[in-house]
């Protein structure tokens, strides 16, 4: 008897993306499931919102880091420390429970002979959080993005934020906030440029 080994394609190279209403449909199929009549007054329209709501909280799956971080600039006169951004907004969604977690996020690198529109690194931390994911895969995706653009001496990158999934639900516990870090090059190497980084993240 012949044997016939399947090859076992990821789904997200064969599933197509629904169609809007399409979308509705399961977001109307969720008000039944949890008990309320989606043909009422007021969730008449609730579909459309949701759906909208979700093309702008994961909106990240239709934008490329890479191309944000692609225009550098190599006129760095000399400068030779640290690039920071402090305190940018994360407004993300855990892909265990599609609820939000919300926080900060603190970015650095050591130039070599480039650096980047500061911009642009907001950006790239917006475009991993406006997708599923875990806050600590994403503290690792910005800092991979950014190493691989920039080329830089070290990257490091630190996310303060509160789940939802712990804070609503579950455990029920609020003002706990979860701390990711990941670090590279010098800021691995270096304990005391990974000190002052850290420091950094604390002063106003």
């Amino acid at each position: 008897m012949d044997v016939v080994l399947k090859t076992v394609t990821p789904v997200s190279l064969v599933q197509a993306r629904p169609s809007r209403e399409e979308a509705m449909d399961a977001v109307r199929t969720l008000l039944a499931w949890a008990g309320d009549n989606p043909r009422r007054e007021g969730l008449l329209d609730t579909p459309h919102r949701v759906v909208d709501a979700f093309d702008e909280w994961f909106s990240g799956y239709t934008k490329d880091p890479v191309k944000e971080l692609a225009r550098t600039f190599e006129d760095v006169q000399g400068y030779d420390d640290i690039v920071m951004l402090k305190n940018i907004d994360v407004e993300s969604h855990c892909e265990h429970h599609m609820a939000p977690f919300l926080g900060k996020a603190f970015v650095a690198y050591m130039p070599t002979n480039r650096v980047v529109g500061i911009s642009k690194i907001a950006r790239v931390v917006e475009i991993y959080a406006k997708r599923l994911q875990t806050q600590e895969s994403m503290t690792v995706q910005i800092a991979d993005a950014i190493n691989d653009a920039l080329r830089p001496a070290g990257v490091a990158v630190l996310i303060d934020a509160e789940h939802q999934c712990m804070s609503t639900r579950g455990v029920h516990h609020k003002d706990v906030t979860t701390i990711t870090t990941t670090f590279t090059g010098l800021f691995k190497t270096d304990a005391d440029l990974r000190g002052r980084f850290l420091r950094l993240t604390e002063q106003k």
